[in-house]
Order: structure tokens, then C-alpha cells, then sequence
């Protein structure tokens, strides 16, 4: 009996096992993906369920596709960017993260210059049909760059000089985005600094530094006006949620039906495109883009909402993992920025949507609406893969 069988190399089908076990190829972590495929299409049920009814100003007819259209092209946009960021060794990245740094600091200048107002603040560049947002970028380009330099030291401890030099390279592009002003891009830079710098082997009391820092940077913007009235007011509604103020008026209205449609959703919700509150045309107005958090709690109830956070979890968890199986302390660093900006924005959009912390604009990752947020979040998942799928040398 021939047992040539036996011998037969395999085919260079999907089941080609011929590379070897480090081949990049090979090493994608697909439950990470799965789990930002389902937040993607998540978002776009929500994007199409809150905008479908509303009217934009003097319009006769509602968005109804227009933002979940908008959406799809943002996805497929991403997804190519990540493919890309994924290609490269992270440290070729590492290569250009000084290059790409300058780029982002040049970006946020011209931003005030001549970017479009929204909201009383210069916060993207109007390109046609799109806007670009360069704080968005910033949260990848600065995690590069930071995470580069701090991987050059080998000490279990980071030293004084090196964590002054750290705050510095976050603080450029930090002072740059308050002047915009945006105080929510400023606050995930400043997490994202903790975050690495911290499992770089800061102390305690660098932590307090960049802590204080961030609080007395806040209070000079508002002391010396540099946050505008149209972002004070935010601020104002959250410890006013009571207020009669007419120039609180909007806020605090659109902050009381965001909890209102989370507190009535039950356990399984009302159903998609059948929540009250999210089909009316004025309760919250930029529900898609800032509270889509609170469609998914009306429409989807206690059930959907657990789905949403188990989701963030799974992401989580294999952020933190892949950090841990990282080949070097870049790639650690680098799942350790991307943690804490994850993280925070998933805790940030969720807590102002239940009322306990400011509203900030700032988007829930995959799932509120806006090209330059999901580009960022799906460039930040390729350099995540790019770090497991090179964990061996």
C-alpha cells in the first residue's frame, strides 16, 4: 500500500499550514475583530434608528439614510486603514511616529486658522462632503510617539527626567486641542499619558503630577475664558441638572431625556425604531453622534445594553491580553495607550448619557456616528494587531 499520502505537502488553500507559526499572518486575533465587527454594525442600527425622524434646519425631509450611508463609506474607509496600520511591523511605525507627530502638531494649528466653526469652536477641517478632525488623529499619533520614546528606557522605574519629557510630547498637542477649545479630546490624551506612563513604571506621584496638571489646566481655560460659553454651559447643566435657567435650558432638557429613554427602555426595551423618545423629532438632537447610548437603552432595554458593555469587555480583554503577550515593552506600551483611550471614551459617553459625568462630545467607540472617530478607533485596532500578529520574533 503506497503511503505517499502521507508525504503530500499541503495545498496553498485556507488550510495551507505551511507558514511557520510566527508568520503575521497567521497570528490575527480574530475575536478582537469579531467583537469591533458587532459594536460597527451595532452602531449602524442605532445611527439609522435615531436620525431617521429628525430634520436638519429649514429641511422638509428627514436624514433618513443619510448618516448611516455616511456611516458605511466611514467603515469601509477604516477598515482599510486598519488592513494598513496592520501590515506594517509596529515598529516601522515606531520609525514614523516623530514625522507623524509634527504632521498632527501642523494639523491642530491650521485647525484654528481656518477650520470650521461648530459650536463656537474650530474643531475640523471642512473637506466637501466630510470633516476631518485632527484631535481624533492626535490620540494615534501621540500614543506612537509616546509610547516610542518611553520604550527606549529599559528600567523597571521610570525616571524623573524622562516622565517631564513624556508630559511635554502629550502636552503640545494638549494645549493646542484647548485652544480649539475641546477639553474631551484634551481629557483622553491625558488618560492615555496615565495609562502607559503608568505601566511604564511611573510612581504614584507622577500620577498626582499629571492629575493636577490636568485639573489646574482646566480651571485656567476657565478662568481665562479660553473654554466658550456653548462648552461652559455643558459644564454648568451637569451641576445644575435642576436648573430653570433659560440659558440652560437646552442642556439640561436634552440631558434629562437621554436618562429618561435609558430608564424607560426595561429590560428588552421597546424595540428597534419603536423608542418615543428616539423617534421624536427635538428630545435630543444629536442622539446618533453624542447619546446613541440612550437609543440603545430605550430601544433595546437592559438586555441590549448588557450585550453593548459585554462587547467593550471582550475588546478589552484582548487589548490587555495581546499586551501581555507583546514581544517587547513598545508593544505593551502601545496596547496600554490604546486601553486607556478605549476605555475611557466607553466610560465618558456612557456616564454623560446616564447623567453622572459633563457632556463632552465625546463619541462611543464603532457605534456613534463620525469618519475621523472611527478611522482613529480602527487605526488603533490595526496597531494592536500589528503588536500580536508579530508577538514572536
Amino acid at each position: 500500500m503506497s503511503l505517499t499520502f502521507m508525504q503530500r505537502r499541503p495545498d496553498s488553500g485556507l488550510g495551507n499550514i505551511r507558514s511557520s507559526p510566527g508568520d503575521p499572518s497567521r497570528n490575527i486575533d480574530w475575536v478582537l475583530m469579531l467583537a469591533v465587527s458587532l459594536l460597527s454594525l451595532i452602531g449602524l442600527a442605532i445611527i439609522y434608528s435615531a436620525s431617521r425622524t429628525k430634520f436638519a434646519i429649514g429641511a422638509t425631509q428627514p436624514y433618513g439614510f443619510r448618516y448611516v450611508t455616511r456611516q458605511e463609506l466611514f467603515l469601509i474607509a477604516a477598515v482599510v486603514v486598519m488592513v494598513i496600520v496592520m501590515s506594517f511591523d509596529y515598529d516601522w511605525w515606531k520609525d514614523q511616529s516623530r514625522f507623524l507627530y509634527g504632521f498632527t502638531l501642523m494639523l491642530l494649528a491650521l485647525v484654528m486658522l481656518i477650520g470650521k466653526i461648530s459650536g463656537g469652536a474650530r474643531l475640523s477641517f471642512d473637506v466637501g462632503p466630510i470633516n476631518l478632525q485632527p484631535a481624533e488623529f492626535a490620540k494615534f499619533t501621540v500614543l506612537l510617539v509616546l509610547a516610542a520614546y518611553l520604550a527606549e528606557d529599559r528600567s523597571d522605574v521610570l525616571p524623573y527626567h524622562r516622565f517631564i519629557i513624556g508630559m511635554l510630547i502629550v502636552g503640545a498637542p494638549s494645549a493646542l486641542i484647548i485652544l480649539q477649545p475641546d477639553l474631551g479630546g484634551v481629557s483622553v490624551l491625558v488618560v492615555m499619558a496615565m495609562g502607559v506612563m503608568l505601566v511604564a513604571g511611573a510612581k504614584f506621584r507622577h500620577m498626582a503630577i499629571i492629575a493636577s496638571a490636568a485639573v489646574a489646566t482646566v480651571v485656567g481655560a476657565l478662568i481665562t475664558g479660553l473654554v466658550n460659553e456653548y462648552q461652559l454651559r455643558r459644564f454648568t447643566a451637569f451641576f445644575q441638572q435642576d436648573s430653570t435657567d433659560p440659558a440652560l435650558r437646552d442642556w439640561v432638557y436634552q440631558g434629562r431625556n437621554a436618562i429618561r429613554a435609558v430608564a424607560t427602555g426595561g429590560v428588552t426595551g421597546k424595540g428597534w425604531l419603536e423608542g418615543p423618545i428616539t423617534k421624536a423629532r427635538s428630545d435630543i438632537p444629536v442622539q446618533w453622534q453624542d447619546f446613541p447610548f440612550s437609543a440603545i437603552g430605550e430601544e433595546f432595554g437592559l438586555v441590549g445594553a448588557g450585550v453593548l458593555i459585554l462587547l467593550y469587555t471582550v475588546v478589552l480583554v484582548r487589548i490587555w491580553r495581546i499586551g501581555q503577550l507583546s514581544r517587547d515593552v513598545l508593544g505593551t506600551y502601545l496596547c496600554a495607550g490604546a486601553f486607556s483611550i478605549i476605555l475611557w471614551q466607553v466610560f465618558q459617553n456612557i456616564a454623560m448619557t446616564v447623567g453622572i459625568m459633563p457632556i463632552t462630545g465625546l463619541p462611543l467607540p464603532w457605534v456613534s456616528y463620525g469618519g475621523s472617530g472611527v478611522v482613529t478607533f480602527f487605526a488603533l485596532i490595526g496597531l494592536v494587531q500589528s503588536v500580536h500578529m508579530r508577538r514572536y520574533r
